[in-house]
């Protein structure tokens, strides 16, 4: 039998000629990646364990975005922590304040990792670096320390769902919609421990920031990782931009997926999950007039430049309704700097809007938007869990920045063609 795109992945990585759904496996690591929440908890392991040094200065990635630049003393200790690991270990990958993006749009923007890689970090959503045609999955922080440490780690192989896709997105659609809706479809757990591969004529037709997306929520479908194939659009992407060479792996024509989900882009319509689950799905223009006090728009689902210009072409010449709040943040340094210089930024602030530094802030109730008692946000996030962003009895319902920022015109969750 043939074996999936990650299953070819994760064989390479393991130094064996196949592997099966269930098999156990031990697979060197390309890249090892921690963030300021988790990383302090993998340093205290790692040293824990008496390891005295990482397994390759350049095979490991610390980002500081969650409360960065630090929002309280804790926040400054973790920091302080990752700083003073980073610098003992001389970790070349190490991003703070000045440098750092929001992780997950920063790594590849960065060129830290490329196709054929395998990867793992101690934040869910690492499944976004699937857009790159990699093996990227999230772990917890002890798993961190040992592949700091040894540059390996365990792995279930997964069984894997094919979603087959056909036609092109329509206007004001991008991937958040497709994501959103094929969570409706299959469930938060509809793809558990599964590998979501994605396929077919209108995988062509996404762009890099959708498939960043689509790969960035496949955790919120209980997935192990989402993957697309390597082509021509990330072929381009990749150019000039990688430390490393990608390595390109396809999937077996007869590979075995325990289903195939066909999925047509050209009905996809802008979406919204309400609360409190991503399966939570309505399209936009039936939702009726549900009232809104915040809006965000950006984090690692929806920071990236795409996102930005969105949310600038709804924005622009407009004004944020009163009594709404709209923050906008920005998913890296480098797109905070192309908004400044492509005047996003006074078009956001003229309209009424806030813009931020890069950070994850508000995505997890972390700062940048906290929701008090009976409060809804609009937010391009992942989660809309209860008290996700601040108070158990707040709100949150994810959309894509084109519906977000219409939204923020009316004050009411508005699907983008209706303004």
């Amino acid at each position: 039998m043939g074996m999936t795109m990650s299953q070819k992945i994760l064989a390479a990585h393991a130094g064996l000629e196949e592997v099966t759904a269930g098999q156990l496996i031990s697979a060197k690591l390309d890249l090892v990646l921690g963030n300021d929440i988790t990383t302090p908890v993998a340093i205290n392991e790692f040293q824990k364990a008496g390891f005295h040094q990482v397994f390759d200065r350049d095979r490991i990635a610390i980002v500081l975005d969650h409360f960065v630049p630090n929002k309280d003393i804790k926040a400054a200790e973790q920091s302080k922590q990752c700083r003073e690991f980073a610098c003992a270990h001389c970790v070349s990958h190490f991003y703070d304040v000045g440098k750092m993006g929001i992780e997950h749009a920063l790594l590849p923007e960065q060129g830290v990792v490329t196709a054929g890689d395998c990867i793992i970090g101690a934040d869910s959503h690492t499944c976004t670096y699937g857009a790159l045609g990699a093996f990227s999955t999230g772990v917890g922080s002890t798993d961190m320390a040992a592949g700091m440490a040894t540059g390996t780690a365990w792995f279930k192989v997964p069984s894997a769902l094919r979603f087959h896709l056909t036609g092109r997105l329509p206007a004001n659609c991008s991937g958040k919609d497709v994501i959103l809706m094929i969570i409706g479809m299959i469930g938060v757990d509809g793809a558990l421990y599964k590998s979501m591969e994605f396929t077919g004529p209108g995988v062509a037709a996404l762009s890099m920031d959708d498939r960043l997306c689509i790969c960035n929520m496949a955790i919120e479908a209980g997935a192990k990782n989402g993957i697309f194939p390597v082509d021509a659009v990330t072929e381009a992407y990749l150019a000039g931009r990688c430390e490393r060479p990608p390595v390109v792996f396809e999937a077996d024509p007869d590979a075995e997926y325990e289903k195939t989900i066909e999925i047509d882009l050209s009905a996809i319509e802008p979406t919204v999950a309400c609360p409190h689950l991503p399966e939570n799905t309505r399209p936009a223009r039936t939702l009726g007039e549900i009232k809104i006090d915040q809006v965000v728009i950006g984090s690692c689902t929806n920071g990236r430049m795409e996102d930005m210009e969105a949310a600038y072409r709804t924005l622009r010449g407009r004004k944020v309704a009163q009594g709404v709040r709209c923050i906008i943040i920005p998913g890296t340094m480098q797109v905070y700097r192309d908004c400044v210089e492509k005047g996003y930024v006074t078009a956001f602030i003229d309209a009424g809007a806030v813009v931020s530094t890069p950070t994850c802030g508000p995505c997890l109730g972390g700062y940048m938007g906290i929701l008090a008692a009976g409060e809804r946000c609009i937010a391009t996030t992942n989660r809309n869990f209860v008290g996700r962003m601040g108070h158990v009895e707040s709100e949150v319902y994810l959309a894509s920045p084109a519906t977000a920022a219409a939204s923020a015109l009316t004050g009411y969750i508005t699907a983008p063609e209706e303004v």
